[in-house]
């Protein structure tokens, strides 16, 4: 499992709404509007 970074929902990669790849890490989606708000200023997210 992994910690969708904008809300901080646990997401199962293999089943997550998307995924996005910064700074060499990637990050999963519980939701299209939470990987939205991430592609927009990642690093505000990214830890």
């Amino acid at each position: 499992m992994q910690k969708d970074p904008v809300c901080g929902m646990q997401v199962d990669p293999a089943t997550a709404a998307g995924s996005s790849d910064y700074n060499g890490k990637t990050y999963y989606f519980c939701s299209a509007s939470c990987k939205q708000k991430f592609d927009r200023d990642p690093k505000q997210f990214a830890k």
